[in-house]
C-alpha cells in the first residue's frame, strides 16, 4: 500500500496515521512511515521519543550541473534508495521504520538545507520499489502543500475530517486537488465524532466515501496532549479500536483494487 494522510491542521491526522502504521505493522507487514511536515508530529504518535532531527543528510544530495535539466537538487547518482532507508530511517515500536525530511529549527532551516532534504525525500519516496514496504505518509496540514510533489508516492489518500463547516470545506478542497491519474482511491476518515449522524453528514456534504468514524475519546485526546502514542497510552479506547478497523477496511479495499 501507498497511503497519504491529509487534512486541515489540527484535524488529528498524525495521531491516526501513527496508530494506523502500528496496527499495520502488527500484522507482520513491513511499514515505512514518512513525515513530510516541517513541523512534524508523526514520530510521537508512533511512540518514538526523539528530539534529534531524522533527516536525509546533505551528502546524499548534489546540485544540478550546468546544462542539466530537472530539479536543482537531486540524489547523488549512485545512491541506492532501498539502502538509504536502512541508513537514514529509525526503528519505531512494532518494527515500523520512520523517515522524515527535516524539521524547521529557525530561519536558517527554512533555506537551502531544508530544501535539499525535501527534494531528496521526494525522490526517495517516489523511487521506492513496491515490494519492500507499505509506505504511509503524514503530509503537511492544510490545502497548500499536500499535492505539490509531497504526496506523489501515494495511491490511496485518506482525508481526515472534523465534522464541522471548516473541516468539511477543507476536505472538499483537498479532494479537488488530488491528481486522480496517480491516486486510485480517496476516502474520508471522520475524526472527533460526537453524533451518530456526523459520518453521514460528512459523506453527503463532501461526496467522499467515509472509511472510518473515530469517536471523540478523552483517552485518545489525553495521549495526544501528552505527546504519547495513543496505541500505547490508551490501547483499549474506542478511538484506537476504530483506527484498527480502518486498517481492516483500507487493506480490504486495496486487495479488491489490486
Amino acid at each position: 500500500m501507498r497511503v497519504a494522510f491529509v487534512g486541515k491542521g489540527g484535524a488529528g491526522k498524525s495521531a491516526i496515521a501513527g496508530t494506523f502504521c502500528r496496527f499495520l505493522a502488527r500484522r507482520g507487514e513491513p511499514v515505512l512511515a514518512v513525515d513530510s511536515d516541517p513541523l512534524p508530529g508523526l514520530a510521537l504518535s508512533l511512540g518514538l521519543d526523539i528530539d534529534d532531527d531524522v533527516r536525509i543528510p546533505d551528502e546524499a544530495v548534489r546540485e544540478r550541473a550546468e546544462g542539466e535539466r530537472g530539479p536543482r537538487f537531486r540524489l547523488v547518482d549512485d545512491l541506492d534508495v532501498v539502502e538509504s532507508i536502512g541508513r537514514w530511517s529509525v526503528e519505531a515500536p512494532d518494527g515500523v521504520r520512520f523517515l522524515q525530511f527535516g524539521k524547521v529549527k529557525g530561519q536558517a532551516e527554512s533555506g537551502q538545507r531544508l530544501w535539499k532534504s525535501q527534494m531528496a525525500f521526494r525522490q526517495i519516496t517516489n523511487r521506492l520499489p513496491d515490494d519492500h514496504w507499505h509506505v504511509v505518509g503524514d503530509l503537511p496540514g492544510g490545502t497548500r502543500q499536500p499535492f505539490t510533489g509531497w504526496g506523489t508516492f501515494a495511491r490511496t489518500v485518506l482525508i481526515v475530517v472534523e465534522p464541522g463547516s471548516a473541516g468539511i470545506l477543507s476536505a472538499k478542497r483537498l479532494a479537488r486537488m488530488i491528481d486522480l491519474e496517480n491516486v486510485s482511491q480517496v476516502y474520508a476518515i471522520v475524526n472527533k465524532v460526537r453524533s451518530p449522524d456526523d459520518a453521514d453528514m460528512v459523506a453527503e456534504r463532501t461526496g467522499i466515501e467515509v472509511v472510518g468514524a473515530i469517536p471523540w475519546d478523552e483517552a485518545f485526546a489525553d495521549a495526544e496532549r501528552a505527546r504519547r502514542a495513543p496505541i500505547d497510552e490508551a490501547p483499549g479506547s474506542e478511538a484506537v479500536r476504530e483506527v484498527e478497523s480502518v486498517v481492516d477496511r483500507v487493506v480490504a479495499r486495496e486487495t479488491v483494487g489490486a
